[in-house]
């Protein structure tokens, strides 16, 4: 026998659940900026990405067995799988560098302009068509970068580049990945991503012949990446699963303040306003283009 609900209250019940999924996210991209902070004295950013693509790999498997969803698992549409992994690769160790050379709510800021970077090139990959309430959702959102950035010849160096660069890698992996939704389940892309990567990662850790051990007080903080960014992807997808992404965006705008306070609290980083500014800015250009596409007309 089904549940039955009151009318009205299924609604906010659902918008309620998904809020809850995204403070789950908020926090494991917190974690895993501090974990990967925390490691990076110890191994590369290719290290760090080949481990947490291990502890990934040996977690889905799991999942997937216990639950008994290893049929989801095909060998359909290889080249979208690589595609979308180089992308998601790419970005990831630029992310992870970020964070070991600029204030982690600055990291933050600017990979919130991947949604736009998503709006941009979804034309040219997807033949989506580029409107008028795009194009200007993306001029105020690259404004918000110049207050981000205030670029200078002090202010611009390579960690802003880099986090810059990474939104640009998670569009290319996010505009994949809606390709491959239309075949594929969440269990068989999450399987190919930490098994491509985790590939990746050996090569590109082991160019000069040698990769890093994780020690005994590296280790934890390893699984906590590991753990954290398939949290990530699980609690956004069952969001947007439940709830529209207008509503489920803001919360998602949660992670700067967030970030920016454990920042200030574990590595005394000061609170850069015009960082939350640009911010703002850029979320605003988010939300706009997701409006323009959801209302009413």
């Amino acid at each position: 026998m089904g549940v039955t609900t009151a009318p009205g209250t299924q609604e906010p019940v659902q918008v309620l659940k998904a809020a809850l999924w995204m403070l789950g996210a908020v926090a494991s991209f917190s974690i895993m900026a501090v974990s990967g902070r925390e490691v990076s004295f110890a191994l590369d950013t290719f290290e760090i990405m080949t481990y947490r693509s291990m502890v990934g790999l040996v977690i889905v498997l799991g999942v997937a067995t216990l639950t008994g969803r290893l049929g989801d698992i095909t060998l359909r549409s290889p080249g979208i799988h690589l595609t979308r992994n180089i992308f998601h690769f790419t970005g990831q160790n630029l992310w992870f560098y970020a964070i070991t050379l600029i204030p982690l709510a600055q990291v933050f800021a600017l990979e919130f302009t991947t949604p736009l970077w998503v709006l941009m090139l979804s034309p040219l990959i997807l033949g989506e068509r580029l409107t008028r309430m795009r194009v200007l959702a993306a001029v105020i959102g690259f404004t918000g970068i110049l207050i981000v950035a205030r670029p200078s010849v002090e202010t611009i160096n390579v960690g802003t580049l880099s986090a810059a660069a990474a939104a640009i890698g998670f569009a290319g992996s996010i505009i994949f990945t809606k390709m491959l939704t239309r075949t594929e389940t969440l269990t068989c892309i999450l399987l190919w991503m930490t098994a491509t990567q985790t590939v990746f990662g050996l090569i590109c850790a082991g160019h000069d012949g040698y990769i890093a051990l994780p020690s005994l007080e590296t280790a934890p903080w390893i699984v906590a990446i590991g753990l954290a960014g398939l949290m990530a992807h699980f609690c956004i997808t069952s969001a947007l699963s439940i709830a529209p992404a207008t509503l489920v965006s803001p919360v998602d705008f949660l992670r700067l303040p967030v970030i920016a306070v454990v920042g200030l609290m574990i590595y005394n980083e000061p609170i850069d306003i015009f960082v939350i500014l640009g911010a703002v800015v850029i979320f605003g250009a988010n939300y706009l283009n997701l409006w323009s596409q959801t209302r009413k007309g």
